[in-house]
């Protein structure tokens, strides 16, 4: 996949004469969507290439973006250098149809994926139960943690033994630009996380100086594509559709928060958005549930 990028930056240098600058920007862009692409593939099972790729793989990946935090003209610069590879690419002969057609970056936001329900958030949290493993201890304090904060799994994983304080019930994560943010956690998340602290992370330790909160089998800090796997197992087991995805518990949080009365602002400044407009994306998933609510309550609705 890289060469086909490097071929690109060629390209770019030779026939358009763009600067060493901007083709270091391209190159950077490119290079982000091939590691996405590459994680996608070996989640799924397949050999990543370019050909495989199609609109929806690229919506998720603008999705990833934004979850990440990126500034909506971050996001249309990177789309904007997809575009122009992929067009690079119909012309060599990789794609007779562009996967970039009509591709918007605008239009992400009504393309979220549809939240869990309450009940299948509860049937995917349970599956850990079924075992007693120190593996299943460990996902589900990972799972509960991540459903009862609506964090990115980039801050889960990355999160330290120090980060979390059971006594008061608060966790400590970093987001984008390392901003610290402190998240409640619930009982059934603190409980959860006082098994793993106590029983399971201890049998998974191997060097005493490791700070990583949740640790692999290897004693080391678990990595953003471990989890994906992990939690893809237990998707599975659950019966879930088979497109749930560690953002699908992230935006399942904030539509269940807003969907519960939590003010716009307060699912804000836990999902660590920098602006409120990106968590006003969320609001067009509770329309449904306030049209439901309505025709509940409203003495004429159903006249």
């Amino acid at each position: 996949m890289r060469q086909e990028v490097e071929s690109f930056l060629s390209h770019l240098s030779t026939e358009k004469g763009f600067s060493s600058n901007t083709i270091e920007a391209y190159r950077n862009d490119l290079s982000q969507l091939a590691s996405f692409i590459e994680e996608q593939a070996t989640m799924k099972g397949y050999s990543p290439k370019w050909a495989s790729v199609d609109r929806n793989l690229l919506i998720s990946y603008i999705l990833d973006l934004k979850e990440r935090g990126y500034a909506s003209a971050t996001v249309a610069r990177k789309v904007a250098a997809i575009k122009s590879f992929f067009d690079f690419l119909v012309s060599e002969g990789v794609f007779q149809n562009d996967p970039t057609e009509n591709l918007s970056s605008p239009k992400v936001g009504k393309s979220l994926p549809k939240p869990l329900s309450v009940n299948e958030v509860e049937a995917l949290l349970s599956e850990p139960a079924k075992s007693s493993s120190t593996e299943a201890k460990r996902d589900s304090a990972m799972m509960e943690l991540m459903y009862a904060g609506g964090m990115r799994v980039s801050e889960l994983v990355s999160m330290n033994i120090g980060d979390i304080d059971l006594g008061e019930g608060f966790a400590r994560c970093f987001g984008k630009g390392s901003k610290e943010r402190r998240i409640p956690i619930h009982a059934k998340a603190i409980q959860a996380l006082e098994k793993y602290v106590e029983h399971a992370r201890p049998q998974l330790l191997r060097d005493r100086e490791e700070e990583a909160l949740f640790l692999n089998r290897r004693g080391e800090r678990l990595t953003r594509q471990g989890f994906w796997l992990i939690l893809k197992a237990y998707v599975k087991s659950a019966g879930l559709a088979t497109d749930v995805t560690p953002h699908t518990l992230r935006h399942s949080f904030a539509t269940h928060m807003l969907r519960g009365g939590a003010d716009l602002r307060a699912v804000q400044e836990l999902l660590g958005h920098a602006n409120i407009t990106s968590t006003q994306i969320y609001t067009h998933l509770t329309s449904e549930h306030v049209h439901q609510a309505y025709e509940r309550a409203h003495p004429r609705a159903n006249d």
